[in-house]
């Protein structure tokens, strides 16, 4: 038969979509033992792995341009089998939606932690993993643990000087630590020239945040000289878009103690 004549082919087989016609293993593939299955995937997919810091990474989608998924589109994945990888992790989490990266932890013996990070296109994607793959059973009688990930990108740092500027605590912080993208200061309610001791410093990314929040732990960096006391600042809420069509309350702060009712009415807050 004429399909016989034709030459054989790499081993990623007609049927797959071989990546750059012939794929490269990265590290953390190699000498895994599922390789051939995590091959497999991604020659079907067109997406990348690799391993660094403990994670195998699996993603972004070929072709993706532009920027990182907006917050509030990652999920955290919980209580996985120890022997379960991502050859059985993406079909469940693709059925929902399209993954922009997952992020699996990795132990030294070649097994995951149980733990995993799934990143989508779209909120509305991540939302409906999270109602419809929590408790899916990967394995009998094993049930995943799916939830929303709290992507946390803003660090609470104490202990500044109370003369420091907001432009000076930007510049000193960004001196020592990568992805700064705004210090929120507070100015002092005793003297407006002066800031309260503290302030929170936004992030590009959570992992920007977490290197920066292991840098600045006490007794490895000063500010100005001065022992400084770093946190995770309380996240923002994401509130649901369904429940915020519902609001007809609008809070509003730090008004003075002589704003009258009537003022407050004369100002428009809301086109």
């Amino acid at each position: 038969m004429s399909n016989n004549a034709a030459p054989s082919k790499p081993s990623s087989g007609a049927s797959h979509h071989p990546l750059h016609g012939q794929i490269s293993i990265p590290e953390g593939v190699s000498g895994a033992s599922n390789e051939p299955a995590l091959v497999a995937l991604m020659e079907r997919t067109g997406y990348t792995m690799a391993q660094e810091n403990g994670q195998r990474k699996y993603g972004p989608p070929p072709g993706w341009n532009g920027p990182s998924p907006a917050r509030g589109c990652e999920i955290f994945v919980g209580k996985i089998p120890r022997d379960v990888y991502e050859d059985e992790l993406v079909p469940v989490f693709e059925s929902v939606g399209r993954i922009y990266e997952m992020r699996l932890m990795m132990d030294f013996d070649g097994k995951n932690r149980g733990y995993a990070f799934v990143m989508y296109t779209e909120k509305r994607e991540a939302k409906r993993a999270v109602r419809e793959l929590n408790n899916f059973e990967v394995r009998p009688g094993r049930l995943l643990g799916v939830c929303s990930s709290v992507d946390n990108c803003r660090l609470f740092i104490g202990g500044i000087p109370k003369t420091k500027k907001r432009e000076e605590i930007l510049e000193e912080v960004s001196k020592v630590t990568e992805g700064v993208l705004d210090v929120i200061v507070y100015a002092s309610a005793a003297d407006k020239m002066k800031n309260r001791g503290f302030a929170f410093v936004e992030y590009e990314s959570h992992r920007a945040a977490a290197m920066a929040r292991r840098k600045l732990m006490p007794g490895r960096i000063q500010l100005w000289g001065h022992q400084i006391a770093v946190d995770w600042a309380e996240p923002e809420i994401d509130v649901d878009e369904d429940v915020m069509e519902t609001v007809k309350i609008l809070y509003v702060r730090n008004l003075m103690m002589e704003t009258s009712e009537e003022t407050i009415r004369q100002v428009k807050f809301i086109d």
